[in-house]
């Protein structure tokens, strides 16, 4: 590297008001290093003293970037005294009138509330179409099955109910075990006050096997089971799983959402009955304790307390309620974009909605049930 092409400054040490700029004032040069540190501490040390005119007959090539190093020294404008050749004087010029230039300020988009509800219609209006498609999807599917059983995803299916139904009941029986322990000790108390003793059996019985057993049940599955299909549909979409299906013909309905809404809609009530069981069991167990009533004599008054029609209703709900979750996770599953911040969301999504429509699900039963005799 030739001495008289490296950057450099002379900056006067007595009383001479003249700074002199030698060198080839390139971008290769400039990005050296050493030349560039030693150069910034000069730069930056005459920006703290402008009282300095300029000499730029030394310089034997500029650029665009050299002259921004210097522009940048002087405060964005022109020194008093600059001594330039013609040559690098465009090069300054331009970087002035870029100065003059005013930078044009964004403008936030306006987001009315009348805008955001229309957003959020629309996006519920998706949400039920994409739903309708897959109900659609599966009835056909359901049709196929029906007629080819042979054919049919048998080991899907199996995996599935193994997996929603007998990884779960450990789960659901120690909450359905604790929430009868807890309703039975908090109603016992206040019967016992009353002199209703008995009625503990009515109570426990009507709330755990028309509302307390489904519902809780559905909600065990839809944060364990729910989010896990949402979860392995949506990372079987990140990797390209699926799409990689539909180029094989391998048809995604039949092979995946069938067998996980087939596996739902028959461990549910499985389910149903087992937490029951498992809360009337905790139940007993709190008011022999309280109540000094013996198991024997409230598994015995049970079916008194409790008609037929009830159990079959909270049978139906444990059908309905896995379905629900089933289409709920397999949508949002689909849904999910090919990266991880999706896939949380997704899953986070499908929970919720799940839980909701359960809840709705559980609502609407109520209305429609209110004549069968508790």
């Amino acid at each position: 590297m030739r001495r008289d092409t490296i950057p450099s400054l002379v900056i006067p040490i007595n009383n001479e008001p003249t700074v002199q700029v030698h060198g080839a004032w390139l971008t290769d040069m400039l990005a050296e290093p050493t030349i560039m540190r030693e150069l910034s501490i000069q730069l930056t040390s005459l920006q703290l003293r402008p009282a300095f005119d300029w000499d730029l007959n030394g310089l034997t090539a500029l650029d665009h970037i050299g002259a921004q190093l210097l522009w940048q020294t002087w405060g964005k404008r022109f020194p008093e005294k600059l001594i330039l050749q013609e040559n690098h004087r465009g090069l300054f010029e331009r970087l002035a009138e870029l100065q003059k230039i005013a930078a044009p300020t964004p403008q936030k988009a306006m987001r009315t509330p009348f805008g955001r509800l229309g957003g959020l219609a629309l996006n519920f209006a998706l949400h039920l179409i994409a739903i309708t498609e897959l109900i659609g999807q599966l009835i056909i599917d359901l049709g196929r099955f029906a007629r080819h059983p042979s054919k049919g995803p048998w080991k899907e299916i199996s995996a599935n109910i193994y997996r929603t139904g007998f990884q779960a009941l450990a789960i659901t029986a120690l909450v359905g075990l604790l929430i009868g322990v807890v309703l039975s000790y908090l109603s016992g108390q206040q019967l016992r006050s009353y002199g209703g003793d008995l009625f503990i059996v009515n109570l426990l019985g009507i709330s755990i096997i028309r509302e307390l057993g489904p519902m809780l049940a559905a909600i065990l599955i839809a944060g364990r089971s729910g989010s896990a299909i949402t979860a392995q549909l949506g990372v079987m979409k990140v990797t390209e799983e699926l799409d990689a299906m539909r180029v094989m013909g391998i048809p995604i309905g039949f092979r995946l959402i069938m067998p996980k809404v087939i596996a739902l809609a028959f461990t549910m009530p499985m389910i149903v009955i087992w937490t029951d069981i498992m809360a009337l069991i905790g139940g007993a167990i709190s008011a022999q304790v309280i109540l000094d009533m013996s198991p024997g004599f409230f598994f015995h008054k049970l079916p008194d307390a409790v008609s037929l029609a009830n159990y079959w209703i909270g049978l139906g709900k444990g059908l309905v309620f896995g379905i629900l979750i089933a289409l709920i996770s397999c949508h949002y599953g689909l849904r999910i974009k090919p990266n991880t911040e999706s896939l949380g969301q997704g899953t986070t999504s499908s929970v919720v909605v799940s839980i909701t429509s359960v809840i709705i699900a559980d609502a609407i039963f109520a209305v429609i049930f209110s004549n069968v005799a508790y």
